[in-house]
């Protein structure tokens, strides 16, 4: 059977609008509609409704006040509760209440998202959800909502139209429309993370990877520049090429650059993404069970290009260049192997002591061309690198690892106000002598004996610092938040885009 193409959607699969006004009219005049949200909270040790609820409550024929009684609505975050009504001619047959703590962007994004679970299968959700919040919290809305609800795409399954997502939300009342914007694009950026990540690797090979970034760059009016297997060869990018080599679709790598109005004098901030489409692990092949979720192995690089595609759309100040080193870690008669001494692309000599440990090889040509040609004021990696890493700080952390306190300062920032956690870890330099080679520059890893006491997460950092020639640069190790066993509010289970909304804040954030 010859496998579907799948192209990654590359937009929220909810439209959203906005409206002022009454909800009860907007639910009357809007077309279609089959389920309404009403938002509580707590207020004096008493659950509350929003300024609609009443309204609504009194058109459905329902009291809310015994409602919120009777089904125990404590109003916690994401809590969901059916209204048991009849629908009068022209409302929705459900009726929700729907929980919002504190009413905090966090919790307004925890909130929208458990509404969108609810609603899959619906055709159009209408809900005061953060009506009269600020800015902030009209985003968190539209990020939990479209974030919420998202399916993968299919490979020529047809989808249940059970667990789609809402097909529209409606959002009723004061919703600042600077807010909605922006958590589109967020939204967007992290969904288009999200298709490709979860595009089965048999379609996705560093070619079809790179074609998609040179179309979606296109669109994006991005200037966009690939190397293919002989030009690497030409232009030193062994990183690349040795963990390429043993895969039947070569290896290829990827610029893209953004450069705003009245940016171009300054120096770019460069963000490497890695790219490995799939990883078997190489000679050092993995256990069946660990290759499992591999086609996620380039989160990375997906992460990386939605973030400068949306660029441009939340009007980023600074020039931005996104570099992708993609190829597939395959098993094969030309695979490199453990022993080899391998040459990057800045003239280190690195000796490989195990095939598995590719993402730093392939991020190691893309920060070495970063230094030589970008001359970046900012350097930025993303890579799910490290079991370590998730060993040690699970699901909801990423690694941060930075050279300078002011840019993990910033970084850390722009987590928080995302909701994309991350813990900023030690670059402990007494490590670093287990990276120590007697035949190369360096080695990939530590020697059997090294002195780390483990801390596979921050050798592979030092290793890749080694590369950055003290360029202001930091690593994010999204190995454990890239990667979701469930939902769990926002995330969804499989490839969750996790750093798309982190790296946007922060870019937004630079003058």
């Amino acid at each position: 059977m010859t496998p579907v193409e799948v192209a990654p959607r590359g937009g929220p699969q909810t439209s959203v609008a906005n409206r002022s006004g009454s909800l009860v009219s907007a639910l009357r005049e809007t077309d279609g509609a089959d389920l309404v949200a009403v938002s509580v909270r707590k207020a004096d040790g008493s659950v509350v409704a929003d300024r609609h609820g009443d309204q609504v409550a009194a058109a459905y024929g329902v009291d809310l006040t015994a409602v919120l009684e009777t089904e125990r609505v404590r109003a916690g975050t994401g809590e969901i509760v059916r209204v048991p009504v009849t629908a009068p001619e022209g409302l929705p047959r459900r009726f929700v209440l729907v929980g919002i703590g504190t009413g905090s962007p966090k919790d307004l994004r925890r909130a929208a998202a458990a509404l969108a679970r609810s609603a899959r299968g619906r055709t159009h959700v209408v809900t005061t959800l953060g009506d009269g919040s600020s800015a902030e919290g009209a985003r968190a809305v539209v990020e939990g909502f479209v974030l919420g609800g998202y399916t993968p795409p299919s490979a020529g399954l047809k989808p249940r139209s059970e667990s789609a997502p809402a097909q529209r939300l409606t959002l009723v009342g004061n919703h600042p429309g600077s807010g909605l914007d922006r958590g589109r694009a967020h939204a967007r950026a992290t969904v288009l993370a999200r298709d490709l990540a979860e595009t089965p690797s048999n379609l996705k090979s560093p070619d079809w990877l790179a074609r998609q970034a040179a179309d979606l760059g296109a669109a994006a009016g991005l200037d966009v520049r690939i190397w293919d297997e002989t030009e690497l060869a030409e232009e030193g990018f062994g990183g690349l090429l040795a963990v390429g080599a043993g895969s039947a679709t070569p290896p290829r790598f990827v610029r893209i650059d953004y450069r705003p109005e009245g940016g171009s004098r300054r120096k770019p901030i460069v963000l490497v993404g890695k790219g490995i489409t799939y990883d078997t692990g190489g000679i050092s092949i993995k256990p069946r069970q660990s290759m499992v979720t591999m086609k996620t192995d380039m989160t990375g690089a997906a992460v990386v290009l939605a973030t400068l595609l949306a660029c441009p759309e939340v009007g980023v100040r600074r020039p931005v260049t996104a570099l992708l080193p993609l190829a597939e870690n395959a098993f094969g008669a030309d695979s490199y192997r453990p022993s080899d001494v391998v040459t990057t692309y800045d003239g280190t000599t690195v000796e490989i002591l195990n095939t598995d440990a590719e993402g730093r090889m392939v991020l190691a040509d893309g920060l070495g061309y970063a230094v030589r040609h970008l001359d970046p004021e900012m350097l930025v990696d993303v890579a799910t690198l490290t079991g370590a890493a998730a060993l040690g700080l699970g699901k909801r952390h990423a690694a941060l690892y930075s050279s300078t306190d002011r840019l993990a300062g910033s970084l850390q920032a722009a987590a928080v106000a995302s909701g994309e956690l991350v813990w900023r870890m030690p670059l402990v330099d007494d490590y670093r002598p287990a990276l120590d080679s007697p035949v190369a520059d360096i080695r990939q890893m530590p020697g059997r004996g090294a002195d780390t006491s483990g801390g596979g997460s921050i050798t592979a950092a030092l290793f890749l610092r080694e590369f950055t020639a003290g360029a202001r640069w930091a690593h994010l190790d999204i190995a454990g938040p890239g990667r979701a066993d469930r939902d769990e509010h926002e995330v969804t289970r499989g490839a969750t885009g996790f750093g798309a909304r982190l790296l946007l804040r922060w870019l937004e954030g630079l003058r």
